[in-house]
């Protein structure tokens, strides 16, 4: 059996070896998440804008909040929260609490409020390579062709892909879920934040929607993106893994991901496990029929 080294992952097996080395050791601060009521839960899938959610989120219940280290320290991932030894029960800066996950509605606790944003299967792709490659995965060691078991992994906590885009197309209408298509919420921001601040009842002035929409720039958090690399993981995966803390780990790249750019057999396979998966249930063909419809309902 080849020995698995400390520092970056060059396969799937290694990764798998590498976050069980974060996971060692006493916790000695964790303290899992009470419920209270109120509480939001932005939980988009992996690489579907729940980075930039968490951002609109803080900012309007804050006014223009940017004194953190790193937005999951505002707002708390609780899928990773006992590896960082995180206190989830810790007070938070306003109201309402926030919580991030990447997990279906299935897996939450019931009775509180969702964010969601919903993208692109092969442009979550792409993202999620990017994101991982240089940081979690030792640059190049894994070609697209070969990433496809790590995509369907769905990031830490989190399920795959079509398990969650069908868990919230079935709230896309309830009233504690605010379910929205990713490429909408970037091209209608100002009717993505009423709705928003509609959810977690925060009153919109024309002050602070102006304030939170320059503050959800692309341009904005990029040149603000030590706030959003995850700072916390980073840590924790130097200490334990010997990952350098300085990997750029950045959620928020420069430009955003082509779904062009997946392998030809790859997008097949994705395209094959939409056919058997989502189609039946929802009767939409692709992401596109389906992000219609959840755009209509924004109308």
């Amino acid at each position: 059996m080849t020995e698995v080294l400390p520092g970056r992952a060059r396969s799937l097996e290694e990764y798998g070896a590498m976050m069980g080395r974060a996971h060692e050791g006493e916790r000695p601060n964790h303290r899992p998440y009470e419920p209270q009521d109120g509480d939001v839960f932005i939980t988009s899938w992996a690489k579907s804008g729940t980075t930039l959610m968490q951002q609109m989120f803080h900012q309007l219940r804050t006014g223009g909040h940017m004194d953190f280290d790193d937005i999951s320290r505002m707002t708390p991932w609780d899928d990773v929260a006992y590896m960082l030894d995180f206190d989830m029960t810790a007070p938070q800066v306003a109201a309402p609490r926030g919580f991030k996950s990447h997990r279906e509605y299935e897996r939450l606790p019931e009775g509180k409020r969702y964010v969601v944003t919903l993208r692109d299967p092969k442009e979550t792709f792409i993202s999620f390579y990017r994101f991982i490659n240089g940081w979690h995965l030792e640059p190049g060691s894994v070609a697209l062709e070969d990433f496809l078991p790590f995509w369907m992994g769905g990031g830490p906590g989190g399920c795959d892909y079509y398990t969650h885009v069908l868990s919230w197309y079935a709230r896309r209408a309830e009233p504690d879920s605010l379910v929205m298509n990713y490429r909408w919420v970037v091209k209608n921001k100002p009717a993505a934040i009423a709705r928003l601040a509609d959810l977690i009842d925060v009153e919109l002035t024309p002050e602070l929607e102006a304030l939170v929409l320059e503050r959800t720039t692309r341009e904005f958090m990029h040149a603000h993106k030590d706030k959003f690399d995850d700072a916390m993981v980073c840590r924790v995966l130097e200490e334990k893994c010997g990952i350098p803390e300085a990997s750029d780990s950045t959620k928020v790249q420069s430009s955003g991901s082509s779904a062009s750019e997946v392998p030809p057999s790859i997008a097949a396979e994705i395209d094959a496990m939409w056919a058997e998966r989502v189609a039946p249930v929802t009767g939409h063909a692709d992401f596109a029929a389906l992000a219609a419809e959840v755009d209509a309902l924004a109308e």
